[in-house]
């Protein structure tokens, strides 16, 4: 009787286990497919720029030194102000050159006389045409010598060579200056336009050379390249600039090539040597496919790739070619082509060849026509 009786338990195990196990079956196959947000990529033309680093440079600079040697007496000008070109900045002591100057006019005054008397004389013959000539000679040298010490006597009034901003003083009343000293007076920088030094590897000039010959770029538009800044802080600059030259030579310790842009400073905001980053439109990529950053991730070896909702709604792991990102999306080379399907949310559910429940995503912005590139 417990024989039957333990059979019958076993029996009612087995049925109640396979019972089990087809209600399982059932779920799983009853199991909805995963829903993943895809994006569609599109072809389109894309703005391509580079973000440089550079640094601000005066437009001029002129290092303002004596032309004569004597006592400084004044000081014209408020440190750190503008000043205009032909302002008086320093005043030398003028009493020697002011001496040189009668002394040099009375010199002037009787050799021209002598050359007058002369000339009556020559026309009576009374004397040689040499003696005339030397006269003659001896006016214009006398005249010469009188220029010159009135220019040394305006040399005396230091006046500023160009419109700009002074620094401070290197010498004070009472100092004793040389003429054309190795030490400036003080300098002036002219900071409106000023300019501002980018760089770029030499590695990424070539690369830009030779997609504009390939036809892959097309030039953004006639006339310069425009420039857009970014301060230190990390606020915009408000004036754009444009390229006004390239450097010939690559640079032997950096392997970079300087670029020069020149930006307005009206308000004086931008000074020397200050970091900035430059914004440069490289072309236009005609028919370009971007991938927003969301479906792009790295494998072990370090590759770029994207899973892809392809036939049949079935996934798809794409291995992909992306050179550089433009705003927020990935300039895609190879691996993907307008009209897939590129998944950016759920991407953890998503397994080889599993059947996908794509729907339209919701974490990436809508995209722009033409953007400019990072």
């Amino acid at each position: 009787m417990k024989i039957k009786t333990l059979q019958s338990l076993g029996a009612l195990v087995s049925v109640t286990l396979l019972l089990s196990a087809c209600e399982k079956t059932e779920q799983t196959v009853a199991a909805p497919p995963p829903e993943v947000g895809v994006v569609e990529l599109k072809a389109q033309d894309v703005l391509l720029s580079s973000d440089l680093p550079g640094r601000t440079t005066a437009y001029r600079v002129a290092e303002v030194r004596p032309q004569v040697s004597g006592i400084i007496q004044k000081r014209l000008f408020t440190e750190g102000t503008v000043v205009r070109k032909g302002q008086q900045l320093y005043q030398i002591d003028p009493a020697l050159y002011q001496a040189t100057v009668e002394k040099a006019e009375a010199s002037r005054d009787t050799a021209r006389n002598l050359a007058q008397r002369y000339q009556r004389l020559l026309d009576t013959k009374a004397i040689s045409r040499q003696q005339f000539d030397d006269a003659q000679a001896s006016w214009k040298q006398a005249e010469a010598e009188l220029k010159t010490a009135r220019i040394n006597l305006e040399y005396t009034r230091v006046l500023a060579p160009i419109d700009g901003r002074i620094s401070r003083s290197n010498v004070t009343e009472g100092a004793l200056v040389s003429a054309q000293q190795s030490l400036e007076l003080a300098s002036i920088n002219q900071l409106d336009p000023i300019y501002v030094d980018v760089t770029q590897a030499s590695t990424e000039v070539l690369r830009l050379r030779r997609e504009l010959d390939a036809g892959h770029l097309t030039m953004a538009g006639p006339g310069q390249v425009k420039v857009d800044l970014t301060l230190e802080d990390g606020t915009p600059y408000a004036q754009q600039g444009a390229l006004k030259f390239s450097e010939v030579t690559v640079d032997s310790s950096t392997g970079a090539v300087t670029l020069r842009a020149q930006f307005p400073n009206p308000d004086g905001l931008l000074m020397p040597g200050m970091f900035v980053h430059g914004t440069l439109a490289e072309g236009v990529r005609q028919q370009a496919v971007l991938v927003p950053q969301q479906g792009v991730s790295r494998d072990l070896k370090g590759e770029a790739t994207a899973w892809v909702v392809g036939e049949g709604d079935k996934a798809e792991l794409r291995h992909i070619k992306a050179t550089r990102t433009v705003g927020n999306q990935w300039l895609v080379e190879a691996g993907l082509k307008a009209g897939e399907r590129v998944i950016t949310e759920g991407v953890q559910r998503v397994r080889p060849g599993i059947a996908l429940k794509p729907v339209p995503a919701n974490n990436v912005a809508p995209v722009q026509s033409i953007v400019s590139a990072k």
